[in-house]
């Protein structure tokens, strides 16, 4: 490969590299998918210890449910806004 080829090469590759985009995103992600994962455990407490009282279950359920549009709908405003964008962690 000629000097001027291999220069172009290692500019161009630079340029392309791995693109950085909001930090805060990633972890309010994580924090709210673990949130939702913490809402399913406690709604299998209260169906497990069951004394009669399913409010309380149906209420962890519904707050799961919640987050999860949550979650969608901040995923969908990152994409759009361009904060996220597929295949890039």
């Amino acid at each position: 490969m000629p000097p001027a080829q291999a220069a172009a090469a290692r500019s161009s590759a630079q340029a392309r590299g791995r693109k950085e985009y909001a930090g805060g995103m990633r972890y309010v992600v994580i924090a709210m998918l673990l949130a939702i994962v913490g809402s399913l455990a406690s709604a299998a407490v209260f169906m497990l210890r069951g004394r009669g009282d399913s409010r309380r279950m149906a209420k962890a359920l519904a707050l799961r449910v919640g987050l999860s549009v949550a979650v969608f709908l901040l995923l969908m405003a990152g994409y759009f806004l361009g904060l996220i964008q597929p295949g890039r962690l």
